[in-house]
């Protein structure tokens, strides 16, 4: 699988900004799809992850943030609004097989490249 990731940009706090990720393969719908972010200088954080049918959130983006794909279109977007300041990072989208408990515990076997996302105070 082969993931590019799109739609990063300088947004001011308060607004909304849509990611999408493009993946390669016929499989694309067996597998979990995921939203990390990484900010300067800290490490790689979970967002957001999709199974068909199932969602789960950080706790940091629940209610701002949704994740969706399009398995026709092999596609995962992640629409983010009420944007804040912290949340400006490089956002990579993942791909890994469903476990069985969840998607808490999806091990990502393949990342897409980072998509740059800045939130302006």
């Amino acid at each position: 699988v082969q993931l590019q990731a799109s739609g990063g940009g300088l947004v001011q706090a308060g607004g909304s900004l849509g990611l999408s990720c493009a993946a390669s393969g016929r499989t694309f719908s067996s597998y979990a799809m995921g939203w990390f972010r990484q900010a300067p200088g800290k490490g790689r954080d979970f967002v957001a992850a999709m199974s068909t049918g199932s969602t789960y959130y950080a706790d940091s983006v629940k209610g701002r943030f949704t994740i969706s794909r399009d398995n026709a279109k092999n596609t995962v977007s992640l629409q983010m609004n009420s944007l804040k300041p912290e949340d400006t990072a490089v956002y990579y989208c993942a791909a890994g097989p469903v476990p069985l408990w969840g998607l808490r515990f999806v091990e990502y076997d393949y990342w897409g490249q980072g998509t740059q996302v800045t939130v302006s105070s």
